[in-house]
């Protein structure tokens, strides 16, 4: 049971439909997808509130579900409110109950048909790995440590064949996919600074695990386990077991969620 809270009953307000973005650190929630066994998701956290506020149960959606683990600097929700605070309030109230490991860094009033995941247009992804031996304490829980010498170049180019229309099935861990897995990667940017090896993913859109697979297939291509063109063979063959490892959640960041202008 809803309890406190600013809001109205719904025959005092119509709803009014408002686009999030999030931030959070994700190092110890259970991912986006709000679950029936734990308290510790993103969603879930956010619904709380929300239903606090509004003195009613309030669903909050997503632009995809973020896995365990998993950072977000620009994760994208809308919800349905009829309070009639400001969306200056209402971002204040949020952030007042929230964690301190999640905050809603904007709150803007959108038409009604505004749907996070279904009008999402674009997506981008950064994977850091620490390419030392030695650990970065500050910085432990953004990145994966793979000590091994790694071959930027090589890596690259493997990263060309994964660029444009494919069907990604085998770089994702769903079986079953009710859905089509065909997705487009606009760019991928391999780059090294400050001893971190990071993979930047633009696309519009990602399977279960696709990013962190994807990782994983190039990190192995840069160790000499695989050759760039064994990448095309992975595509022809369509099965996860040919794609390469599935790396830590710890590693990725959700950048930004892109849609169009109107």
């Amino acid at each position: 049971m809803f309890y406190g809270g600013k809001g109205k009953s719904l025959g005092d307000h119509s709803l009014k439909n408002y686009k999030l973005v999030i931030q959070y650190e994700g190092t110890r929630y259970k991912g986006w997808q709000r679950q029936d066994t734990t308290e510790q998701t993103i969603q879930g956290k956010l619904e709380q509130i929300f239903s606090k506020m509004e003195n009613r149960r309030v669903e909050v959606t997503g632009s995809g579900r973020t896995d365990a683990g998993v950072h977000a600097l620009g994760q994208v929700a809308n919800v349905q409110l009829m309070t009639d605070m400001s969306q200056e309030e209402i971002m204040n109230y949020v952030n007042q109950y929230l964690p301190e490991d999640i905050a809603v860094i904007s709150i803007t009033e959108v038409s009604e048909r505004f749907h996070s995941r279904l009008n999402a247009k674009r997506k981008m992804y950064l994977y850091r790995v620490r390419n030392a031996e030695i650990r970065d304490v500050f910085n432990r829980r953004y990145v994966y440590v793979f000590p091994e010498k790694l071959d930027l170049q090589a890596m690259r180019r493997a990263a060309g064949y994964l660029i444009g229309t494919h069907d990604f099935q085998a770089f994702c861990t769903k079986k079953k996919m009710k859905k089509s897995t065909v997705r487009r990667i606009d760019r991928i940017e391999i780059t090294k600074e400050d001893g971190e090896i990071r993979f930047l993913y633009e696309g519009n859109g990602f399977l279960y695990h696709m990013a962190r697979i994807m990782t994983g297939t190039l990190l192995e291509v840069g160790t000499g386990k695989r050759e760039p063109e064994d990448i095309q063979r992975i595509f022809e063959l369509g099965k996860r077991e040919n794609a390469g490892e599935l790396v830590p959640g710890c590693g990725l960041t959700l950048v930004r969620v892109e849609y169009d202008e109107k």
